[in-house]
């Protein structure tokens, strides 16, 4: 389901991130809740957050209602930091656009010459603004 390896929920579960875990003749019974779980855990590697850092969030879910305050802000400063990393990979993502129609160009004219005289600000109009937001600092 999630592609991983058997090692690495082996690895989970020795670390306490699936503490209501069953398990019969030794093989591990994942419940609704373990998958719930295992999203989030994915979802929070993803995102750049270390395995001991998502235990202390797990370690919060068992204790109810009175961690609600501290994951939502847990959950707020990871939103903001995959934000600021969506920003920064469009940026990325238009300077690879950008390049693709430069080549795309350069193919078709045979040289880059007319490209080179249009840059840096005489682009066509959406090329333009791919242009400029790629090379923003």
């Amino acid at each position: 389901m999630f592609h991983l390896p058997v090692s690495t929920l082996r690895y989970y579960d020795k670390e306490g991130l699936f503490p209501n875990l069953e398990r019969s003749s030794g093989i591990r019974r994942f419940s609704d809740k373990e998958i719930e779980a295992l999203r989030v855990i994915e979802c929070l590697k993803k995102s750049g957050v270390e395995i001991k850092d998502i235990k202390v969030f797990m370690e919060w879910c068992s204790q109810e209602s009175s961690t609600y305050s501290q994951r939502r802000d847990f959950f707020l400063r990871q939103k903001e930091i995959a934000e600021n990393e969506i920003r920064k990979m469009e940026k990325v993502l238009d300077m690879i656009r950008f390049k693709c129609w430069y080549y795309e160009q350069a193919i078709k004219d045979g040289t880059e010459e007319r490209i080179n005289q249009m840059l840096p600000d005489h682009l066509p109009e959406e090329i333009q603004a791919i242009y400029n937001h790629a090379h923003e600092n």
